[in-house]
């Protein structure tokens, strides 16, 4: 038994090991992915926000202002359309789910029936029409010998061997048998 005991903890042990093989490999994934989008936030910033260089004279600050304001409100458009956008897409997701479940609640699934198919028809199903995949099966099988059937035929004939054992069972059987030992 400590021989199994060494196997379990050994078992446990790899299993552990893994989970936190696997744990750490998520944890670095996830930092992977976080200065992914750090760099695409720097990116994207450097992008549509160049360093502010400030004017000297009033109307450029003026012309600069103005120029701030418009920018502000295009991107607040673009926010406002974009959270739009979000909303009705989680309304959709939504509303899909519920109508999952509800589908889930009134069909109950059918029980799966055997179907008897042959290995080509079989391949069909799997690999679609287009592939032509025939399989001799005959071919592949061993020849039987006459000697053998007969062998099977004479295990047959012992009978079923639940018999036999009822037989033998109990005071009856061991009685059955203590006679024939004596003859």
């Amino acid at each position: 038994s400590s021989h199994l005991q060494k196997k379990r903890r050994a078992a446990t042990a790899r299993r552990q090991h893994l989970k936190s093989a696997m744990l750490q490999l998520a944890a670095t994934e996830i930092e992977k992915e976080a200065a992914a989008k750090e760099v695409e936030k720097q990116n994207y910033l450097a992008e549509h926000c160049p360093p502010l260089s400030l004017p000297g004279s009033m109307q450029e600050l003026q012309e600069l202002c103005k120029k701030l304001h418009a920018k502000i409100e295009s991107v607040d458009e673009e926010r406002y359309d974009t959270e739009v956008k979000l909303q009705k897409t989680t309304k959709e997701l939504e509303d899909l789910s519920q109508k999952l479940f509800d589908l889930r609640g009134k069909f109950k699934r059918p029980p799966l029936r055997r179907v008897r198919m042959s290995a080509d028809a079989m391949l069909r199903a799997l690999l679609g029409s287009k592939h032509k995949v025939c399989m001799d099966l005959r071919a592949n099988l061993k020849q039987v010998k006459k000697e053998d059937t007969e062998k099977e035929k004479d295990l047959r004939d012992v009978g079923d061997w639940r018999k036999n054992i009822e037989e033998k069972s109990g005071m009856e059987g061991r009685k059955k048998m203590f006679e024939a030992g004596e003859s």
